[in-house]
């Protein structure tokens, strides 16, 4: 782990057990992300670190899925001085993996229109939201250019990415674990599953 990853980690609350992810995966760690914008200056500089990173892809845009990756996308805007835009989730079914869907809201997608656009997240491991947030851009005949994180967490999200072409930047990166339901250690175990992420 880099220990810019250690610090970032240290800043969320993190529990263990079996959780179903976003993406259908399973996983030995949740991290509550929710209160890591409660305060920006403890992530400024993570922050002003993923800005600088995005910087040389000449994007005009920045966009990220709700809820962390909106708040995130927005500072990066403000900082780069850049249009923001936001994904929101509209389903995600239980069964089979990287189901979910994000839209672009209308009043924002057309202004997304040609433009280079970087999509963020607070942290990705599987890319689940993020994955979402491109098929949404597509939509909106933008052009994704970069993906960005706080942190990135394991190499699954950020394979994905690079397999299309898309450079992966990040403030910080640490070692994860996730497996298919099949794969699932915790299944084979017994263990209780939790649904992190609520069915909508």
């Amino acid at each position: 782990m880099r220990a810019d990853g250690a610090q970032l980690l240290a800043l969320v609350t993190g529990r263990r057990g079996h959780f179903r992810l976003e993406s259908g995966l399973h996983a030995a760690l949740w991290l509550d992300l929710d209160p890591l914008f409660a305060d920006v200056q403890r992530i400024e500089s993570f922050v002003h670190t993923l800005a600088d990173a995005l910087r040389p892809h000449d994007i005009s845009a920045v966009c990220g899925p709700m809820v962390g990756g909106a708040f995130l996308a927005q500072l990066l805007a403000e900082r780069l001085r850049i249009q923001f835009a936001y994904a929101e989730r509209v389903t995600r079914s239980s069964d089979g993996l990287f189901r979910a869907e994000y839209r672009i809201p209308p009043t924002l997608s057309a202004r997304l229109d040609g433009r280079r656009v970087a999509i963020v997240d607070d942290v990705m491991s599987a890319g689940s939201s993020l994955r979402a947030t491109y098929a949404a851009l597509a939509k909106c005949d933008a052009i994704p250019a970069v993906v960005g994180a706080l942190l990135v967490l394991g190499s699954t999200g950020a394979d994905y990415f690079e397999e299309k072409g898309l450079p992966v930047v990040s403030a910080g990166r640490a070692a994860f674990e996730s497996w298919t339901p099949a794969e699932c250690p915790l299944c084979r175990d017994g263990t209780p599953l939790d649904d992190v992420v609520a069915i909508t």
